[in-house]
């Protein structure tokens, strides 16, 4: 169920620090991601038979859910999953990449059947605070007779108790360039004339560019091994209390949309 946080992680996980001709955007700010505007695009899962699949997962996964751990690949983030049943409406899942673990989700299901509620602990984008919280979704597509309650399609609805790392960064403009870092770990200088530079604290992204549309607003494009995998787009309030945020993201393409404060 890592795969579905993701989606929501993403708000903050993706967001650059901006600046404007007067760096207006220099501080730190705090993404508000209880009130965001997750995609419509569904997550698709099916437990049945002793077999765990994640369809919409890129790429797709399939293990035994056994509690063992299973190798996958074509992940930046996990080369291993764990998936066990607690009971018949909750499993949990373990992540490890070179053997150690990265992330673990507790997924349980309402009596209803209606609610999934992703309880989640993940440190795989970098050695600093892990980020905590709870991805909310809602059901709109049955599993397959005789699966598992969590089988189905499940539309992302809200995060809980998000830990305030995940959505905090700070970044400064100097001298042509912008400087961005927040409590997860993930960090970047880069001018501010769209040239390449190094992302680094995430295995997902390996490079960054930046170029300023005007002076309200920054667009930044993010690749991995030179491909572009998102796009973002940043703009501030003409008060300079607010930047209303759009995430692109190109390999599940879907579009989330946030607003950060400064505090």
């Amino acid at each position: 169920m890592r795969k579905l946080i993701q989606t929501g992680l993403s708000i903050a996980l993706l967001m650059p620090a901006a600046a404007a001709a007067q760096s207006a955007f220099d501080g730190t700010w705090k993404v508000d991601i209880d009130n965001a505007q997750f995609p419509t695009r569904p997550y698709a899962y099916v437990l049945k038979d002793g077999t765990y699949k994640c369809s919409s997962c890129i790429p797709p996964i399939e293990v035994e859910a056994d509690g063992k751990y299973h190798k996958v690949t074509g992940n930046p983030y996990y080369d291993s999953v764990s998936i066990k049943v607690i009971s018949d409406r909750s499993i949990t899942e373990s992540d490890k990449k070179s053997g150690k673990t990265v992330a673990t989700t507790t997924t349980t299901i309402s009596a209803d059947g209606r609610t999934m509620k992703v309880e989640f602990s993940d440190n795989g984008n970098t050695s600093a605070q892990p980020m905590t919280g709870t991805a909310v979704a809602t059901r709109i597509a049955p599993g397959p007779a005789g699966s598992h309650a969590i089988s189905g399609s499940w539309k992302m609805s809200r995060m809980e108790n998000v830990s305030e790392g995940a959505s905090m960064i700070t970044f400064r403009v100097e001298g042509g360039n912008l400087d961005r870092s927040n409590p997860t770990g993930q960090s970047y200088t880069a001018k501010l004339d769209g040239s390449e530079a190094p992302f680094k604290g995430d295995p997902g992204q390996t490079s960054v560019s930046v170029r300023q549309i005007d002076k309200n607003t920054i667009e930044e494009t993010d690749k991995r091994d030179g491909k572009v995998i998102g796009v973002q787009r940043f703009e501030i309030t003409p008060d300079g209390k607010t930047i209303h945020i759009t995430v692109h993201d190109m390999l599940k393409n879907t579009t989330t949309t946030a607003s950060a404060t400064k505090q």
